[in-house]
């Protein structure tokens, strides 16, 4: 464990330096006027933009579990992958440490720790499957627009390879959900044991959650949606920025930087490698490096500005949380007392007695 973390912060560390070199190779200047013109109203809006598609997100996660009623499934998964994504993006964990918050989130507010543990595996592999489709449009639109430009291959080798993997995981983790349950029943035990379930119980929800074609059905929906939407949103951002380009030519080059993030999923933020396929990317699809780089760095904001309240939001919760089972300890130490010292008077009393 402890030279996982040493790989990840030197991983981390070196993405940082790779960011801070492409944004000085750019010129910091001609970033930083870009971003200028965004205002801190678009920007507002921007991050508006943003929460609509993280409850896109929470609404395939609570599509793959039985409801609970529609309304509070929706509120609780959506604020689930809200802190799981503002974990995986700004703290120095992979997606896995936001996996496991946002299961520990779910089992805290009562939902049961199999049927947790089930839905986010359902979760994954739908968002997975509407990844490769959303990203095999993109090769196509890619394709399509640079048919009468330049040498594409820079760029196409790495992303047809990223969407490979991504078939392979998504086969693989569809044959394997019962291995991966067991990994993420290890991985709860050595991080939380109070809340880790049993695998039996997890298997025989995902079951149940895959014996209901309909809500599987519904999570992909969801999730393609979020994709989607995820894409038009940079749009929106470069329209408010003053960047004129299509808005399909947008959708393609965020499908394809989805890829590139994507294969570097052990790096918090994919850190330095949103940086690097912006720059190399956005000039092959009529975007200047400075206007894609500032792209970038709206995105690493908007991250912040959500998810750092959101993370301090949730701190908040567990501390609430904590503090009331302390109390419910407390309190039912006392009642054990008070009970135990009555008997304990009777007890003498009738010894007197029969003395």
């Amino acid at each position: 464990m402890s030279r996982g973390r040493f790989w990840l912060l030197l991983a981390t560390i070196g993405g940082l330096a790779v960011a801070g070199w492409m944004l000085s190779a750019t010129g910091i200047d001609k970033v930083l006027d870009v971003i200028g013109r965004f205002g801190i109203g678009g920007f507002l809006a921007y991050c508006a933009y943003s929460l609509g598609t993280v409850a896109l997100l929470g609404a395939a996660w609570a599509s793959a579990a039985p409801p609970l009623g529609i309304r509070d499934s929706f509120l609780l998964f959506g604020w689930a992958r809200l802190v799981r994504e503002a974990a995986a993006d700004i703290l120095p964990f992979s997606q896995v440490g936001g996996l496991v918050i946002g299961i520990r989130l779910l089992i805290v507010r009562a939902i049961p720790t199999p049927l947790a543990n089930a839905s986010v595996l359902v979760d994954l592999a739908t968002e997975m499957a509407a990844q490769i489709v959303f990203t095999l449009f993109g090769i196509a639109g890619f394709v399509v627009l640079r048919s009468g430009g330049a040498d594409p291959d820079m760029l196409m080798t790495p992303i047809l390879a990223g969407t490979l993997v991504m078939v392979g995981l998504m086969t693989a983790f569809f044959l394997a959900q019962s291995r991966i349950l067991r990994i993420a029943e290890l991985l709860l035990v050595r991080m939380l044991p109070a809340v880790s379930g049993g695998i039996a119980d997890a298997r025989a929800e995902l079951a149940r959650i895959y014996a209901q074609p309909g809500r599987v059905a519904l999570a992909l929906a969801f999730n393609l949606a979020a994709w989607v939407a995820s894409a038009a949103g940079a749009w929106i951002a470069l329209v408010m920025m003053g960047v004129k380009l299509p808005l399909v030519t947008v959708l393609v080059m965020e499908s394809l930087i989805f890829v590139l993030r994507s294969v570097a999923f052990a790096l918090p933020g994919a850190i330095g490698v949103q940086e690097v396929a912006y720059v190399l990317l956005g000039p092959l699809l009529g975007l200047p490096a400075e206007e894609a780089l500032a792209l970038s760095l709206a995105k690493r904001a908007r991250d912040l500005v959500i998810g750092i309240p959101a993370l301090v939001a949730w701190q908040a919760s567990e501390a609430r949380a904590l503090s009331a089972t302390r109390s419910g300890v407390t309190r039912g130490s006392l009642r054990q007392n008070c009970a135990v010292k009555p008997i304990a008077e009777q007890s003498r009393t009738e010894g007197e007695e029969r003395q």
